[in-house]
């Protein structure tokens, strides 16, 4: 053979890896690492911690075994809707997925912030329960995949609380239990609290009915050992509050940490918020192919039950709920408080869950905040 058209073709096969090596795995040549970044809660996935599955790690390992091309997640965490809504809308970050939400979906979805999913990508999708598709914060199913889900209810120490005083949200109001109350130290499930406790529409624009919310929360107020937000774990594990409002799998962590003079237990009011947080990608992924991956792997069997047990909180997948495992794993009383019966989740979720609220009743509402917390 010619050796300058020897040289030639090498050059050229040589530009043609090169080429290929750029865009990924193609016949075993294998690109950069592929970065992923993951915006999600505090203590929100199994992370290896106490022999739980690794999710991110088994993620990593999974994804370089099936596709041949190292990826490297980079996790990190937010503190509430309002901090990681702040973040994403400054364009000064860039994540691939997110987990708010549903009110929060909502508003980001309204603001054009959100990518539309691709669910071809997204096959595990199946597993969802019905009852948690075509909700409010994303009626057409286009933007959000269901992650985890729950409801408030009340936690007690049966050591202080008497069983006659429970059932209801009046328990937070009682004055027997002065100074071992906790209430929640953010305006949206305080004034929340108070209109379930009156019967009233946590959803109104009305001023009057948020004004009455406020007059119920100042009068509480004398009646408080604090405001509180992850501090009530600590409180009512040892003891040093009695009564507190907090989401039902956080009171199973509280449950398995009281001290031994200590007796939580929990219900569930007539009336409360139903919530569900979901996966989501921004319109400023990076690498939205991969983040339909990683959203698709996150609903297969092994981290989806892993996620769920070391969360503490219920899960819209089949394969989590149904699981044998799971549920051995669980134990009676944290399925039965997870997975309360209902006839209808969507139904209940429709009528009670606290959604978005426009601009100018949130401001309302902020203002009424800074008075009860003044008095």
């Amino acid at each position: 053979m010619n050796k300058k058209f020897l040289a030639v073709l090498l050059a050229l096969v040589l530009a043609l890896c090169i080429s290929l090596a750029g865009c990924g795995s193609v016949a075993g040549i294998t690109g950069d690492t592929l970065v992923l970044n993951v915006y999600n809660w505090g203590e929100y996935i199994s992370d290896g911690s106490e022999d739980s599955f690794d999710t991110i790690h088994e993620f990593e390992a999974w994804y370089l075994e099936n596709y041949g091309q190292p990826v490297k997640v980079n996790y990190s965490t937010f503190a509430s809707n309002e901090d990681m809504y702040s973040k994403i809308a400054s364009g000064a970050v860039s994540y691939d997925v997110l987990i708010p939400s549903d009110y929060m979906v909502e508003r980001m979805r309204q603001e054009g912030m959100l990518a539309p999913l691709n669910f071809d990508n997204i096959p595990n999708y199946k597993n969802i329960d019905d009852g948690f598709k075509g909700l409010y914060y994303d009626p057409e199913n286009e933007y959000s995949v269901p992650y985890t889900y729950g409801m408030v209810g009340v936690i007690y120490d049966a050591n202080v609380v008497d069983e006659a005083d429970v059932g209801d949200w009046d328990l937070l109001w009682n004055e027997k239990y002065k100074n071992k109350i906790l209430q929640f130290n953010n305006s949206r499930d305080a004034f929340g609290i108070a209109l379930y406790k009156e019967g009233m529409d946590v959803n109104t624009t009305d001023h009057a009915v948020w004004d009455k919310a406020c007059d119920d929360l100042i009068e509480q107020h004398h009646l408080l050992y604090g405001l509180v937000m992850d501090e009530i774990f600590n409180l009512m594990e040892s003891g040093e509050a009695a009564i507190g409002s907090y989401y039902a799998g956080d009171y199973l962590t509280m449950r398995d940490a009281q001290a031994s003079d200590v007796d939580l237990q929990f219900y569930y009011p007539e009336r409360t918020n139903l919530y569900i947080d979901a996966m989501c990608i921004p319109t400023c992924a990076q690498h939205k192919e991969l983040a339909e991956i990683f959203i698709n792997y996150m609903l297969s069997e092994e981290p989806a039950v892993a996620n769920a047990e070391y969360t503490g909180y219920a899960s819209p997948n089949r394969v989590v709920y149904e699981s044998e495992q799971y549920q051995e794993d669980m134990g009676e009383e944290a399925m039965e408080i997870l997975y309360p019966e209902m006839d209808d989740f969507s139904e209940m979720y429709n009528q009670y869950a606290y959604r978005n609220l426009d601009v100018e009743t949130l401001h309302y509402i902020n203002d009424l905040w800074e008075n009860v917390k003044i008095n």
